[in-house]
């Protein structure tokens, strides 16, 4: 199987975005708090939008599953309070585990958290339990960065962070380190922010020991690792400044990469450069870059034609990448598979 670990639901009916701009006028005190009951979306409204776009690309890139999860510019945890985004939150999962009945072959939920700037982490545990029983979310997006961009919450190592991180052992589902949209100026949303907080993510994990506190605890860093691949000997220069083991020994076991790396030298560095069992096939198509590449012909985030091409990789490896990572590191995704008879 293809099993593509990051998707978003970036091409959702208008109506939910519309949605947001009245919630987003309330919060600017230009309106009422709208109610959620009156947001309407059919079933025929998300067929058609998924059915014209990720379902499509899928079919014709080849790939089986994807594991989908609200769009990350649209969580925004900086707009408003807590209650803001926990409705929000609730709405976004819903509709994506609305997408997850309608094609239950082809799409497992991924949730986001209603996180909020100076919100303790532990108010996001009852939506994390809420995804996870009663929507069969195999994985939470985890903000690192609710300010959107000016970085005001702890690092991830933080014991504040901890009774999310007790809730995902539990469940036995990974967390994607994922910020969502910048609201600083000085960072792009997709081409600094994304990927700076990416560096980031993997630099507070290397300067502490969480995974002594948490050995099962499981960390997806996206696309690609940001600069860590291009730059793994700092990093390991870094380890040894600070008294730590080899990367290998201090976070490979609990820390992973996707393969959201738009170009061929991209994905041939990563796969030279980190182990493979430490990489999970992921394309976030329909996301930050969607046009064709014209030195290709091909779409810049159409990537498993990246990791088809890679040298770095032999066979076994490949299928490693393409799905026995994904359902060893999301044992709650491989059980859904397995129950669905694939």
């Amino acid at each position: 199987m293809i099993i593509d670990i990051h998707g978003h639901y970036t091409t959702a009916p208008t109506q939910l975005g519309a949605w947001r701009d009245l919630q987003i006028a309330f919060t600017e005190g230009r309106a009422d708090a709208p109610d959620p009951a009156t947001l309407r979306i059919s079933d025929d409204d998300v067929r058609e939008t998924i059915e014209a776009n990720q379902l499509k690309l899928m079919n014709e890139r080849g790939s089986d599953v994807t594991v989908f999860s609200p769009r990350a510019s649209f969580m925004a945890h900086h707009i408003g309070d807590l209650a803001v985004s926990e409705t929000w939150a609730r709405i976004c999962n819903d509709l994506c585990a609305r997408v997850s009945e309608l094609y239950p072959e082809r799409f497992l939920v991924g949730a986001m958290l209603p996180q909020s700037p100076r919100a303790d982490p532990a108010t996001s545990v009852a939506e994390l339990t809420r995804a996870v029983e009663e929507l069969g979310a195999v994985t939470v997006n985890l903000n690192p960065d609710p300010s959107g961009g000016n970085w005001t919450s702890p690092p991830l190592t933080d014991r504040s962070w901890y009774p999310i991180y007790e809730k995902l052992v539990e469940y036995e589902i990974p967390a994607m380190v994922h910020v969502s949209t910048s609201c600083n100026p000085a960072f792009h949303t997709t081409g600094a922010h994304y990927l700076n907080a990416d560096t980031t993510a993997f630099m507070q994990l290397l300067q502490g020991d969480l995974f002594r506190d948490f050995p099962d605890l499981k960390l997806v860093i996206p696309h690609g690792g940001g600069a860590v691949p291009y730059h793994w000997g700092r990093f390991r220069g870094l380890a040894m400044a600070l008294g730590k083991p080899e990367i290998e020994e201090h976070l490979l076991n609990n820390v992973f990469f996707d393969t959201c790396v738009y170009h061929q030298p991209g994905i041939d560095l990563l796969t030279k450069v980190v182990p493979t069992e430490n990489i999970l096939f992921a394309s976030e198509m329909i996301g930050a870059v969607r046009d064709v590449d014209p030195r290709s012909g091909h779409y810049f985030d159409d990537t498993k034609r990246y990791v088809d091409a890679t040298t770095n990789l032999n066979d076994a490896q490949r299928a490693q990448v393409f799905e026995a990572n994904a359902r060893r590191v999301y044992p709650r995704l491989d059980r859904a598979l397995t129950a669905r008879g694939l």
